[in-house]
């Protein structure tokens, strides 16, 4: 695209944000209260429903209505909410400063890593500490160390218990380990990760499971470890529907990332265009956007993540429409294709790669990225030498 057609293209989706949130109104604050409500009954009735673990079809019926209300809580609440689609309803309830949601990892630290890290500079290499989240390799820049050999079973690992994922993420250690954060940030982080993990570790696996200890004259002893497992469970499922929305929205083959120097300077059009090329969508039913927070929505919410989510479905055929104008990949498909390709990009980036300049520990890379840090050091000291 040439500057003009960014321009224009810049412009175009700042027309479709500020005619959407200039809409906002009643039947969006009616739509975030409801799918609260619902949420708050599917936790209640789980919740009754492990508590009856000597009848196995509502024990079982239980575990799944308390993992759906952690998805919705966590997708279409917490997450949507703690970005502030809701704050301009001046209601505690959905309040993006105040919310805290029912997730190990604190919610001042990930909005801090997710909303505005991961959401300024998206797949940008360096900056972007999402991309792989430390763990993959799954962009052909990244460099190969031995332990990206077991890329998939880590992605597994991950899928499993990706709270706890994400409450180390939101550490950055990565960040004090290289001096670019204080040791009284870093003490903060972990004091705030180990109260929030210990509620939530209490609330699930000891103070429901207590519950139950009334039961055991009537059911047996096994009664609060069956309620300490429906709770596990339930946390599974949440994690695992979570970890595939997430991976499959952002790590598909077709998903671009960008170096630095890519996005230096760039005007409002051309981190518009960053956001859609580094983004996917993933096709399905209403319910399904719904239980996914409308992240099924990728591209969308790259581009407005201040817009309720609720919004982005209908958004999204504006956004195609434009992509096609200016011949600009839309990437979207299937779960389960979404999926596949995220399952290859794992596999395919597992492998060592015979460029000694992609594999991390070889003299060459190394080279080259002390080479890149003396670059960078070197620019920003001119930088301030200007500015004096």
């Amino acid at each position: 695209m040439s500057y003009e057609e960014l321009e224009r293209f810049g412009e175009e989706l700042d027309g479709i944000r500020q005619k959407t949130l200039d809409s906002l109104g009643q039947a969006d604050a009616d739509y975030i209260r409801r799918v609260i409500r619902v949420q708050q009954v599917c936790e209640v009735l789980g919740r009754i429903g492990i508590l009856t673990p000597f009848f196995w079809p509502t024990f079982v019926a239980g575990i799944v209505l308390l993992g759906l209300s952690k998805i919705l809580e966590n997708m279409e609440i917490g997450h949507n909410v703690m970005h502030g689609q809701y704050d301009w309803m001046n209601d505690p309830l959905v309040d993006g400063k105040r919310y805290e949601w029912d997730n190990v990892a604190p919610a001042q630290d990930w909005k801090h890593g997710h909303n505005f890290i991961h959401h300024t500079y998206t797949n940008i290499h360096g900056k972007d500490r999402d991309i792989g989240y430390g763990l993959l390799r799954i962009d052909d820049d990244q460099p190969w160390y031995p332990n990206h050999r077991f890329n998939l079973p880590l992605a597994f690992a991950l899928m499993l218990f990706f709270e706890w994922g994400v409450m180390y993420h939101g550490l950055e250690l990565d960040e004090y380990l290289g001096g670019k954060m204080s040791k009284k940030e870093f003490r903060d982080r972990k004091s705030r990760a180990a109260r929030k993990a210990r509620r939530q570790v209490v609330k699930d696996y000891v103070a429901y499971p207590a519950i139950a200890l009334a039961l055991v004259p009537f059911v047996g002893w096994w009664a609060p470890l069956a309620v300490m497992g429906a709770n596990f469970a339930a946390n599974l499922i949440r994690n695992i529907w979570t970890f595939l929305i997430i991976f499959c929205g952002h790590f598909p083959a077709e998903v671009q990332t960008f170096a630095e120097e890519d996005a230096e300077n760039e005007s409002r059009g051309q981190w518009y265009l960053r956001q859609l090329l580094g983004s996917a969508n993933i096709s399905g039913s209403r319910t399904f956007h719904v239980l996914s927070g409308n992240l099924s929505h990728q591209i969308e919410h790259h581009l407005f993540p201040d817009i309720p989510a609720r919004r982005y479905p209908e958004v999204a055929q504006e956004i195609r429409a434009i992509c096609e104008r200016h011949g600009l990949q839309y990437n979207s498909g299937r779960l389960s294709k979404q999926l596949a390709s995220v399952a290859r990009q794992l596999a395919s980036y597992a492998r060592k790669p015979d460029d000694p300049y992609k594999q991390g520990k070889s003299p060459e890379s190394k080279a080259l990225r002390r080479a890149k840090r003396e670059a960078a050091a070197a620019a920003q000291a001119e930088r301030e030498n200007v500015a004096a």
